[in-house]
């Protein structure tokens, strides 16, 4: 552990679901022991009224707030007005807390329609599902991913991925490429357009000005070398950097063509 037990780490899968905290025999760490409610808690602490979901609460607020980057014990201690020691009598460490905020935020996956039926339109419904999770909480985007997640809901949202993929004829192995496919385009997705709107709304511009802005500038910085930069050129003439894209374009774009390539990949199996 380092020496104020921020950076020690606690993943549960990378050693074996045993290493450090495996006192009751779970065979789980310490970290999957609290996410599933293996291990006991404290029933007072040293600060009256201090628990467990009161500390993963005031991370998830400060890193709403501020960033994951913003959330440490010492950080997630001053907003609950304790000591960063009274902390650790219920998480063990930063990266312990990390996992229970990502649970606690992701939370169970809400139930899929019955009117939605067919691989692909499960899941494309999943994928969107995951597309509002991360925009109400844009911070998940950001968390480092340590080790293959094992907490509750994230099995949980992987259970419904899969049961998505259910007739598709694809064997097990496959199903969680595709996941791993479809899932990825949708943090990127988000994460990306969450650092556009940012740097815009930074500069005081909407979208449509902070577009017309880009396209000068593109312009200015190709006019004089047209033979260098003739795909850039049609494109600018076309005027399709003139105006911002309705919110949902991109998103609806790509996830079609990756569902397309999985139709692919499910039709030559």
């Amino acid at each position: 552990m380092a020496a104020d037990g921020e950076g020690a780490q606690d993943d549960g899968v990378s050693k074996g679901f045993g290493g450090r905290g495996d006192v009751g025999g779970s065979g789980l760490s310490a970290t999957l022991e609290t996410a599933w409610g293996l291990r006991e808690r404290p029933s007072k602490g040293p600060k009256p009224g201090l628990s467990l979901d009161r500390i993963v609460d005031a991370g998830i607020a400060v890193a709403a707030a501020e960033g994951i980057g913003a959330v440490t014990m010492g950080r997630v201690a001053k907003a609950l007005g304790a000591s960063p020691m009274s902390l650790y009598r219920y998480v063990s460490a930063r990266d312990e807390l990390y996992v229970l905020m990502q649970d606690a935020a992701t939370g169970a996956p809400p139930e899929m329609p019955a009117d939605v039926t067919g691989w692909r339109a499960r899941l494309e419904w999943w994928a969107r599902a995951q597309r509002d999770l991360f925009r109400r909480n844009l911070w998940l985007v950001r968390m480092p991913v340590t080790s293959p997640p094992a907490s509750p809901h994230y099995l949980e949202w992987m259970e419904q991925g899969l049961a998505a993929l259910d007739g598709s004829g694809l064997e097990e192995g496959r199903k969680i490429s595709v996941l791993m496919l479809v899932g990825g385009f949708v943090r990127n997705e988000v994460s990306l357009m969450a650092d556009l709107d940012h740097a815009m709304r930074a500069g005081g511009q909407e979208p449509d000005e902070a577009m017309r802005r880009y396209a000068r500038t593109v312009d200015a910085l190709t006019s004089d070398a047209p033979e260098r930069f003739p795909a850039l050129r049609r494109m600018l003439a076309a005027g399709v950097l003139d105006v911002a894209d309705a919110e949902d374009t991109e998103f609806d774009f790509g996830i079609e063509r990756v569902l397309d390539g999985v139709a692919v990949l499910v039709g030559d199996r």
